[in-house]
Parts: C-alpha cells; sequence; structure tokens
C-alpha cells in the first residue's frame, strides 16, 4: 500500500488517542501518559501506539491496565473519526525512546567529568620527553663537507655543487690524464 497514507493515518491515529486519553477516559489507574508516536502497517489493519508514562513502575503497570481495557472504546472512536472501511486493532506500546535518551544523556555527563578530569591532571604538567620528538635537528654549516665518505652530498652533488666524478674520472686525474 501507499506508506505516506499508513504515515498520515498513524499521525490522525495518535491525535485522536491522545485526545480521547485527555478528555474521554477516566480512568483513576491511569497515570500522566503521553502518547508519542502510532505506527499503521502498510495494508492499514494494525496500528501500535507508543506511549510514555512519568512516574514509578507501578504507575507503568496501572496505566498500561488502564490502556488495555479502554482499547475498545479507543478503537470505536478512531473508527468514528477516521471514516475507514476497516478500523485497525489497536496495542499499546511502552515507549523507550526517553529511557534510552536519559541514558545517553547520563553517558553523555560522565564523559564530560572524565574530560574535566583529565583537563585538571593535565594542567601544569611537563612533557616527559623532547616537546617534540619528531622534529629532525637542524645540520651545522661545518658538517656539510662531511656527509659521505668520498664528499658528495645526499643529492649526488660534491660540497662544492658539481657533479661527482666517477673513478674512471678520479683515476684520470690522478695520473694527471685530461679528457676532452
Amino acid at each position: 500500500m501507499d506508506p505516506a497514507r499508513a504515515r498520515k493515518l498513524g499521525e490522525r491515529i495518535a491525535q485522536i488517542v491522545a485526545e480521547m486519553l485527555d478528555r474521554r477516559i477516566k480512568d483513576p489507574r491511569l497515570g500522566f501518559v503521553t502518547v508519542t508516536e502510532a505506527r499503521v502497517t502498510g495494508d492499514l489493519r494494525e496500528a501500535t501506539v507508543f506511549y510514555t508514562v512519568y512516574g514509578s513502575a507501578q504507575e507503568h503497570t496501572a496505566t498500561a491496565v488502564a490502556l488495555a481495557s479502554a482499547t475498545g472504546l479507543i478503537r470505536s472512536e478512531v473508527g468514528r473519526q477516521t471514516g475507514l472501511k476497516h478500523t485497525p486493532s489497536i496495542a499499546f506500546q511502552l515507549d523507550t525512546v526517553p529511557d534510552n535518551a536519559r541514558n545517553i544523556e547520563d553517558l553523555v555527563a560522565r564523559a564530560r567529568q572524565a574530560d574535566a578530569e583529565v583537563a585538571a591532571a593535565r594542567e601544569g604538567a611537563e612533557p616527559a620527553g623532547d616537546p617534540d620528538p619528531y622534529k629532525v635537528p637542524a645540520r651545522p654549516a661545518h658538517d656539510a663537507d662531511a656527509d659521505d665518505a668520498d664528499g658528495d652530498d645526499a643529492d649526488g652533488d660534491d660540497a662544492d655543487g658539481d657533479e661527482a666524478e666517477t673513478d674512471g674520472d678520479q683515476l684520470d686525474a690522478d695520473l694527471g690524464l685530461q679528457r676532452s
């Protein structure tokens, strides 16, 4: 079926149920209940209404019992107000999203506290070793000729910038021969 139609029907059911719980259902077991969402299946035959209850575990249980006993009245009112050929069956389910959100907020608060403790411990601390252990020390100018045993730099040039001589050139120079 059309998912947009199911979503719109779910929104309308949530609104109808919230109004019914606020105005028409006067069960003393019903606690401070809030309808958070209603989801309808694709065939529009079943609706699940999610709710939250402010209070203790006893109030949660009493509210669940009160909603179960009022399901028939709520379903008939949903059918009357929506005008559907087949009114969806309604099931109530306690919404756990607020509890999960509260747990996440507690975890974030603990993480912030741990970060504050680390920041307090770090205050005034000195590094154990060199502040920048990856820094390459600068070479003094007098060490430029002592790079290689043959006097070449890393790029293959002599210290004076000329190209490095080959072994044959060195032999010719030792013998006093000139190449053209």
